[in-house]
């Protein structure tokens, strides 16, 4: 039926404590809330929470990475991946492995990491984490690193041709390729960049007919497509577009009986 169902409390453990700035994964059973801040502090725990009994788990903390919000995580189909974003104070380098069968972690050393950073993107492309841009303390950042669980290694992406360092952009996974597009480089941007990592190499993406110059929009992959929505240009947007990497072009979005403008939002 069309309805709403209470989630919360649920049972088992508690829900999570009040935050922002932390991450949410899907496990294909659970749904993993780690980190963040309440502006109190930085959290370095977490519950999972099981939709099919309403049921929320604890996570361990043992061996968990430090307290940090604006990181990334991604799920490899058996882990879930942690991996920098701030303290308030730094940036942090480092991350964490957390296995939900096992209830435990397993930490991400700095050694052969990207520098440290918040702020930045990252994807699963079935077999390594692709993270990518972000800042620290020198500004924001065009580069990035490949993380392969298997090995527990990390090796870096290639910067020739990247995109210019940015925040608030987004970042998708198309099968093939890491498709980075908008937020703020110099300055608000509506361009981005395509990495193959098989080739180990970048190329662009099309400006023309691109969604006009954002952050902190939404974009999701339909298999065939990346589209783009709302976010914000200083003031507030409800529009984007469409696009399609197999001919490099961008299409419209209708706008009538679109949500009001917004930022900040979710898109699935």
């Amino acid at each position: 039926g069309n309805f709403w169902q209470p989630r919360n409390p649920g049972g088992g453990a508690s829900p999570p404590a009040a935050r922002h700035a932390h991450t949410a994964i899907w496990t294909g059973t659970d749904l993993i809330i780690w980190g963040g801040t309440s502006g109190g502090g930085y959290f370095n725990d977490g519950v999972r929470y099981n939709p099919a009994f309403n049921l929320w788990i604890p996570i361990s903390t043992i061996e968990a990475p430090s307290g940090r919000g604006l990181h990334t995580a991604v799920w490899t189909g058996t882990e879930m991946i942690v991996w920098g974003g701030t303290d308030g104070g730094r940036a942090l380098p480092d991350g964490g492995r957390y296995d939900p069968v096992a209830n435990t972690w397993k930490p991400i050393l700095p050694e052969g990491a990207p520098t440290a950073r918040s702020q930045h993107t990252a994807v699963w492309t079935g077999k390594e984490m692709l993270g990518w841009g972000g800042q620290d303390v020198s500004g924001v950042l065009n580069d990035g690193a490949r993380y392969n669980p298997e090995e527990a290694s990390w090796s870096k992406l290639a910067t020739r041709d990247a995109p210019a360092g940015r925040v608030g952009h987004t970042a998708i996974w198309t099968g093939t390729e890491m498709l980075i597009w908008g937020g703020v480089a110099a300055g608000l941007v509506n361009d981005g960049g395509r990495y193959d990592p098989d080739a180990d190499r970048w190329s662009s993406v099309s400006t023309g007919g691109a969604p006009t110059a954002r952050y902190e929009h939404t974009a999701v992959w339909t298999g065939t497509e990346m589209v783009i929505w709302g976010g914000s240009d200083g003031g507030f947007l409800n529009d984007g577009a469409r696009y399609l990497p197999a001919e490099d072009k961008w299409f419209s979005v209708n706008s009538a009986g679109a949500p009001a403008l917004r930022t900040r939002h979710t898109a699935a």
